[in-house]
Parts: structure tokens; C-alpha cells; sequence
């Protein structure tokens, strides 16, 4: 392989174990030509976003709605859904008739986000609806039947719950026979029999149309708006707005975009319009408790959809993790500077108080992945682990592995376990999960392709594992052997600056299912090396331009790939493959690499 090129194809070559491939950028570019797997055909004359659109599926003669992602292009009628309109025009009346209107929320960043938005929005409309969000550890996931019932005898005649419900069947039959109205605002999968409820508003209901199933990769937080949507439109209708200003749905879209990619929804299409419009109005610091959030977080600068997915959202999840579960709907709704600035710094402390607990669960379960070598789904358990960060750790040790992971937290008390399941791509686990459900291994359980949470007696984790391994080796198997490392563009190390970030930036925002660029840098010498932080290599290069930069490769350090970088030949080149990114930390404004993987150049 010739010096001044990655070693795309060459598995022996990379550090990290994958084989690296082309997806896009300056590459061996003809004139309609297409590079060695990239799946998308490029010209001399595309420009790097151009280039970039088509290499994430857009067709060519739509580059000019996903250049510039906004609503007006990709929101599609609320109508298509259905109960949609059902749903609007119950919480039409709701308002019209001055009920007493309750958001039951889940307590992650998706339920959190979902509840804000609809009691923001009630409130711009003249009504002041009361929340619930269920306690982690003494309710679960879910609304529970008692709950519904005692908040109907407090008053409420009609429930929406957010970001749960789509599987509910015998808490919203109690709900029913109490005279409950409950709507249901959900995103997770449902089964052929639905729960009885006023409307069920999901695009993964199993009869949705086509064009409604489009949007299965909607966030709760995206279809609270499409129903905040069509409720602006129902009272529209009835002549609501005659002497009432309608409300700002658009400042709506912070808490969008937060919920969206901290519950890792797909940044496809509708998403990313959301996502990408919602970066914007967060920008502009009009939600009080969004502000001090982004404050508490110490972000000088406005937020990126990275700030949302690893310094905003895992403070609101905190509260729900390992504190008060009402904390983040408290801080995105309150009106009080001095209120907020209190939540967000008490969500910043219970964050730091989850990552101990965390690094003692990761351990714990971590112990116990020798003995699965030869599973295909890593299903660990242990009594005594905080549910509140099974989740985290799953998808921890689902990175570390690449294979599927549940990790399931066994009660002392109560002898149930708590389980919280991360998938990998092409594998859909939330499917499996409910088959297990309907298969009897399972109290309760749920969720989505990426994600999955279930109730499970501990006399049934063994065969849990056996028949997920069953269900789902060969669809594993399938999914790791296309692993592999797509590489948009390489440059030399003077290549690596500030511009070349600004204009990679501009094709995002970039996420689940809507990768950001991946640079190839080389060939390049380590100049210095070390760790920092507990397990971070950073790196001081230099090419064979005279450039010099920094790069990052996270959470690396006892890895194979850490321990070449940081032990290997200083003589020998390497190339490396990552995000270029700006370094917040400079005094000057520079470009820096964070890596995703390495490979020798000779």
C-alpha cells in the first residue's frame, strides 16, 4: 500500500479491528464516477457538502431541501397519524371546557422534554396543566393503574402521557373504569393489541400507513409537537385565536431537539429539520431553565447536538437516575432565573454523584463478560446495582464489545430485576424483547430497535440469555461482520483546520443515522504521547508537511488501540481516523482530531 493513502481494505492494518472504506469526499473522484464502496455517485465538480449529502443517501435532486434542513420542508400533516386528530380534539375541548388536564412523563430526557413541551404549550394556551412524572426505582417505567387512578381522584379527567403508554393495556383499563380520559403520546413499539385508550398517537403502531410509519424514528418529544401542531390547528379551527395571539410553536423546538438526540433517535429527514432548527432557538436562550443548564454545564458558547448528547442530557437524566425524578420538568418549565440556576446546579451534583455509582456498576458487570465469551447478547445481572445507570452501562459495555448488552439489576427486596437493554446497529432489540415478553420470559418489557427495558423474575435470566442468543446470534453475527470504519475524506495534518471543521459542520447537525465525518489523517509520527483524565491517550502529531496537532482517542487507554498509541514505535507513521473537531480548551482557535480508530501506514 503506497505511503500517501489510507489503508482502506486492509483489516491487518487497523489498530481498532475494522476494516476502513470510503464513504465519500475528495476521493479517487471521476466525473460520475462512485469511490470503491461508497454507494453514491460524485462528481469533479460536487463540493465537499455536496459530497457529503450524497454519501448519506440524499438523492441529488433533493440536496437543496437537506442543505438547508427546515420545517416548511420536511413536516409532514399531523392528520396521517393515527388518533391524531382524535387527540387534538379531546385536548381541544379539555382546554374549551377547563378540565383538569395532568402530563404523566417518563423520567428520562425524552419523557422529560415531552412533558415540558406540553405543559409549556397548554400554558401559552390559557391552561395550567399539572405533571407526574413516576419514580424510578418505587414505580418503574411506565404508567402504573394506581397511579391513573388517584390523579383522576384528584381531580384530572383527562391524561396524556408522554414518552409511554403504547403498552399499558391493564393500567389504562383501570384508568377507563375510573373514568379516566388518558391520550397516549408514545414512540416505542407497540404490539397488534393496543391499550384501551382516547387516542393513541405512535408512529410504530403496526397499522400506521406508509407515509405515517415514515417517521417511526420520531423522539416522544417530535410527536408531542406534531400533536402540539395539530392542537394549534384544531382551536385554529373552532375560532379559538379570534381574540388570543396563537402561541410560538417554533420556541418549542429546544426542548425538540434536546429530547431527539439525547434519546438517540435517528437524525434523518423530519429529525433532523427538528434537531436542526431547535439548535437555534436554544441559541437564543429564551427557555429560562434551558439557559441555566447550558450555564451549569459550562458551555461558553452555543450548544452543538455533541453538547446535547454528553453535557446537557445526562444532567436532566440524572434526576431521574439517582435523584428526584420531577427535577428535569421542574427546570425546563420554570419561569424563576433563581429557581432554575438551583435545579440545574442540583442536576449538575446528582450527574456527578450517577458517574461514581456508574464506574461501580460498569466493574461489577464488566466481571462478569468472560464468562459469556461465547454469547452473542451479553446479559449480565447482579443484586445491589442501582437501576438508575443500567442503561448507561449497557450501552458502555455494548461499545466496548460491539455486541448487544442488557444489564439487569436484581432487587433484595422486592426479588424482581430491573433490566436495561443497548443494541447495535442492525439489530432490534426492543422487538425481541417484547417476543420474549409474549413468550413468558418476561414481567414487562419494551422499547425500540437501539434500546430496550424489561421486569424479569431472576429465576429467568438464564433463559432470557439462552433465547435472545436463539432469536438473535445470526442476525448478530450478520450485523458485526459489516462493522467497519467509513471514511469520508483525508488530509494531510495541514489540512486539519478550523475552515475545513466549519465546512464539514455545515452538512449537520450529525447522529444517530446521520454520521458526522470521519477525516483520515496521515501519514503522520507521534511526537508526544500520554493519558489524561483516567483513561484518555492524547496525542501531539506531526506530518511530513511540518504541521503539527492535537488529537484525543476517549475512554482508550487500555485498549489495544490505546496501548499502540501511546507504547508503539515512534518512527513507524501512522494514518488516523476520526472527527475533526475545534479545541474548546486553546487559547487560539485550532483543529483537533478525536479518534475512532488508527492503522499502521506501512
Amino acid at each position: 500500500m503506497a505511503l500517501h493513502t489510507p489503508p482502506i481494505g486492509d483489516p491487518s492494518a487497523s489498530l481498532g479491528g475494522r476494516v476502513w472504506h470510503w464513504r465519500g469526499g475528495n476521493m479517487e473522484l471521476g466525473d460520475g464516477a462512485s469511490p470503491s464502496g461508497s454507494g453514491a455517485s460524485f462528481s469533479l465538480t460536487d463540493d465537499l457538502v455536496t459530497q457529503l449529502l450524497l454519501s448519506r443517501g440524499v438523492a441529488r435532486e433533493d440536496l437543496a431541501r437537506h442543505r438547508a434542513p427546515s420545517l416548511r420542508n420536511f413536516l409532514p400533516d399531523p392528520s396521517i397519524f393515527h388518533d391524531m386528530d382524535k387527540a387534538a380534539g379531546r385536548l381541544a375541548d379539555a382546554i374549551a371546557a377547563s378540565e383538569v388536564v395532568t402530563i404523566y412523563g417518563d423520567y428520562d430526557v425524552d419523557g422529560a422534554t415531552s412533558a415540558a413541551l406540553m405543559i409549556r404549550l397548554l400554558r401559552s394556551l390559557g391552561h395550567d396543566a399539572r405533571y407526574y412524572i413516576p419514580d424510578r426505582l418505587l414505580e418503574g417505567y411506565g404508567p402504573s393503574g394506581e397511579a391513573l387512578v388517584r390523579i383522576g381522584e384528584d381531580g384530572s379527567t383527562l391524561v396524556v402521557t408522554v414518552d409511554c403508554g403504547a403498552m399499558a393495556h391493564e393500567a389504562l383499563d383501570m384508568a377507563r373504569a375510573a373514568g379516566v380520559d388518558v391520550i397516549v403520546v408514545d414512540h416505542h413499539k407497540c404490539s397488534t393489541d393496543l391499550p384501551c385508550a382516547v387516542a393513541l398517537v405512535n408512529p410504530n403502531r403496526l397499522d400506521e400507513d406508509d407515509a405515517a410509519a415514515a417517521h417511526g424514528n420520531l423522539a416522544a418529544v417530535g410527536v408531542a409537537f406534531l400533536l402540539g401542531v395539530a392542537l394549534v390547528r384544531t382551536l385554529r379551527g373552532r375560532g379559538w385565536f379570534a381574540n388570543r395571539a396563537e402561541p410560538d410553536l417554533l420556541g418549542l423546538l429546544d426542548l425538540v431537539a434536546l429530547g431527539t438526540v439525547a434519546d438517540v433517535a435517528s437524525l434523518h429527514g423530519l429529525n433532523r429539520a427538528l434537531v436542526a432548527q431547535g439548535l437555534k432557538v436554544m441559541a437564543g436562550r429564551q427557555n429560562i431553565g434551558m439557559a441555566a443548564l447550558i450555564d451549569t454545564s459550562r458551555l461558553s458558547r452555543a450548544p452543538t447536538c455533541s453538547d446535547l448528547g454528553f453535557a446537557l442530557g445526562p444532567r436532566v437524566n440524572a434526576g431521574g437516575r439517582v435523584g428526584e425524578s420531577t427535577l428535569g420538568v421542574r427546570l425546563l418549565t420554570t419561569a424563576d432565573p433563581e429557581e432554575a440556576a438551583a435545579i440545574a446546579a442540583q442536576l449538575s451534583k446528582l450527574n456527578e454523584e450517577r458517574r461514581g455509582i456508574e464506574a461501580s456498576v460498569q466493574e461489577a458487570a464488566e466481571a462478569q463478560i468472560e464468562r459469556q465469551h461465547k454469547r452473542a447478547v451479553l446479559v449480565l445481572a447482579g443484586r445491589g446495582w442501582h437501576p438508575g445507570v443500567i442503561g448507561i452501562v449497557a450501552g458502555r459495555i455494548k461499545e466496548k464489545t460491539g455486541k448487544p448488552c442488557l444489564v439487569i439489576a436484581l432487587d433484595e427486596a422486592e426479588g424482581m430485576g430491573k433490566g436495561s437493554g443497548r443494541s447495535i446497529t442492525g439489530v432490534d432489540l426492543g422487538a425481541a424483547i417484547i417476543a420474549a415478553r409474549e413468550a413468558g420470559l418476561l414481567v414487562a418489557g419494551g422499547g425500540h430497535a437501539m434500546a430496550a427495558g424489561l421486569t424479569i423474575a431472576p429465576e429467568k435470566v438464564e433463559s432470557l440469555a439462552d433465547w435472545l442468543d436463539d432469536r438473535l446470534a445470526t442476525e448478530i453475527l450478520g450485523a458485526r461482520s459489516r462493522q467497519s470504519l467509513a471514511i469520508d475524506l483525508s488530509v494531510a495534518p495541514g489540512g486539519l483546520t478550523p475552515a475545513l471543521v466549519e465546512v464539514l459542520e455545515s452538512a449537520g447537525p450529525y447522529g444517530n443515522g446521520w454520521p458526522g465525518p470521519r477525516v483520515a489523517v496521515g501519514p503522520v509520527w507521534r511526537v508526544k504521547a500520554d493519558i489524561v483524565g483516567s483513561d484518555h491517550v492524547r496525542l501531539i502529531l506531526r506530518g511530513r508537511d511540518g504541521a503539527s496537532f492535537k488529537a484525543v482517542a476517549f475512554r482508550a487507554a487500555a485498549t489495544e488501540m490505546g496501548q499502540a498509541l501511546l507504547h508503539g514505535p515512534g518512527d513507524k507513521p501512522l494514518w488516523l481516523a476520526g472527527r475533526a473537531k475545534i479545541d474548546d480548551w486553546s487559547s487560539r482557535r485550532v483543529a483537533e482530531l478525536h479518534i475512532d480508530d488508527a492503522a499502521w501506514a506501512e
